[in-house]
């Protein structure tokens, strides 16, 4: 989980705390900082727990047919491992997890030796919960776009609300920066047509992309999905889908020679800054972190900037000031 940190008053420079994000633009011009600020309301990822340690997870089954390739484990629960077809699996007598061709990583089962029926049973518990969450948000950005027809469009970070189904009939584009998070609600399917494709820009990163479905989600034949899939029922990949993301579902996933690869995760704490506050934010060049006295230094622009900090823990920020040509800022 990443989140975009609370700032407090500091004398050499001016902080909004604005929903959990941090912008502060600071200009230098004739040794004078002037502050520059914006406010928007930003969603924090959904917390995945110990299900964010599975590229797929289910709870009735995971098959395929033809072979697929999978980046990172798997696990079923509480059905066992019988429910996992497809794969030839490889299990060494009383060993906690098995192995495939088709898979890099492990593969878990509740039939499988300790600790893994435990930790089978947390990760379907923090599954559950994440679903919840990101079903519950509130105050959507986006309500109804398209009627639920979302192809062709370029969307920005923030929190969509259907009551119908999502259908992506051709290419959409989410755009953001790194520390931004989308939450996708529909309150029935999401179908992706064959073929078509999601694009991440300006940064963005699938492992702060959330789809959240009460029912059934389909990627059609050789279509490419970005972000985290939760869904109340099941999820399907047809012929020659891959996603960049994970396949969390309530009942069974199915893949057909599928590519399934697990996101990169978000940064630790990082400074990122843009020229403008809905621009592409990045991490910012220069930078340093000292741990022990929670202290992120990096060169001042002659240019404005807005700047944010991620980190994978809540911390407030205490004090921001300018030395030496250098934004220093202190947290804990």
């Amino acid at each position: 989980m990443t989140i975009e940190n609370k700032m407090k008053m500091i004398p050499s420079a001016l902080v909004v705390n604005a929903a959990k994000r941090l912008r502060v633009g600071l200009c230098l011009a004739v040794a004078v900082i002037v502050p520059h600020w914006e406010t928007t309301a930003a969603q924090a990822p959904v917390n995945l727990g110990m299900a964010g340690n599975f590229v797929v997870l289910a709870k009735s089954g995971i098959s395929t047919g033809p072979a697929s390739a999978i980046t990172g484990d798997i696990g079923v629960s509480p059905i066992d491992s019988t429910a996992i077809t497809g794969f030839s699996l490889i299990l060494t007598a009383s060993s906690p997890f098995s192995t495939s061709a088709q898979i890099t990583g492990k593969v878990y089962a509740p039939d499988y030796a300790a600790p893994t029926p435990a930790n089978l049973t947390t990760a379907i518990g923090d599954m559950q919960t994440a679903y919840t969450d990101a079903a519950g948000r509130s105050l959507p950005d986006f309500t109804e776009l398209g009627a639920g027809q979302i192809g062709g469009l370029t969307l920005v970070p923030g929190l969509y609300k259907w009551g119908t189904d999502v259908l992506i009939s051709s290419d959409v584009t989410l755009n953001g920066g790194p520390n931004d998070v989308w939450i996708f609600q529909s309150a029935g399917k999401i179908t992706q047509a064959n073929g078509t494709r999601i694009h991440l820009t300006g940064g963005a990163l699938a492992a702060n992309v959330f789809w959240q479905a009460f029912g059934d989600v389909s990627l059609g034949t050789t279509s490419h999905f970005e972000g985290i899939i939760m869904t109340l029922t099941s999820i399907s990949l047809g012929t020659g889908a891959s996603i960049n993301g994970r396949l969390l579902a309530q009942t069974a996933v199915t893949l057909a020679a599928a590519t399934v690869t697990a996101p990169a995760a978000p940064a630790a704490t990082t400074l990122v800054s843009a020229t403008t506050v809905t621009g592409s934010y990045l991490d910012t060049s220069g930078q340093s972190l000292d741990s022990g006295s929670k202290t992120i230094t990096a060169p001042l622009s002659g240019s404005p900037r807005f700047y944010r900090i991620r980190s994978m823990t809540a911390l407030t920020i205490t004090s921001i000031t300018i030395s030496g040509g250098n934004v220093v800022i202190i947290y804990n």
